[in-house]
């Protein structure tokens, strides 16, 4: 009795850990209507190093956060590991997190990969905010994870 009580105890905390982790990145991830990276593949540029539209056909949603992929073999690749592929700070401007402790809108073409981990920024005509990141890279991290920590909670 008491081993179904304590099974049922952990089943309620995980679904209550869920929607708390569901609701947490819906308000904290740049998301339009829950799609995250303007719809494109998050694993493509791991694979191919270049931004690649998805295409909703190929569509998975995890913890309230929508995404797109170019095909079926990226999706699945997505499916085995998720986390690995997710942009860091939400899918905010990295340098923005840093520099200013922002949400900041990103151009999905402006990226860099930095220990297996998927950075996006802000770029426009006279902009692109991942060169100022890479001037001061070390430093601008540092403070990004840092604020995105404080605000993801």
């Amino acid at each position: 009795m008491k081993k179904i009580i304590l099974a049922a105890l952990v089943t309620i905390f995980a679904i209550g850990n869920s929607q708390a982790q569901i609701a947490l990145r819906s308000k904290h991830f740049n998301l339009e209507k829950t799609l995250a990276v303007q719809g494109y593949d998050v694993v493509t540029y791991f694979t191919e190093n270049k931004a690649v539209k998805g295409d909703k056909q190929f569509a998975v949603g995890v913890e309230g956060v929508l995404y797109y992929f170019s095909s079926a073999a990226t999706k699945a690749l997505f499916l085995a590991d998720y986390k690995k592929y997710e942009p860091q700070y939400g899918g905010w401007c990295a340098y923005a997190m840093g520099a200013t402790n922002e949400k900041v809108e990103i151009d999905p073409k402006t990226f860099k990969i930095l220990d297996g981990k998927l950075y996006l920024f802000y770029h426009s005509w006279v902009n692109n905010t991942l060169n100022k990141w890479n001037k001061d890279e070390a430093s601008l991290k540092a403070k990004a994870d840092k604020n995105w920590q404080t605000l993801f909670q």
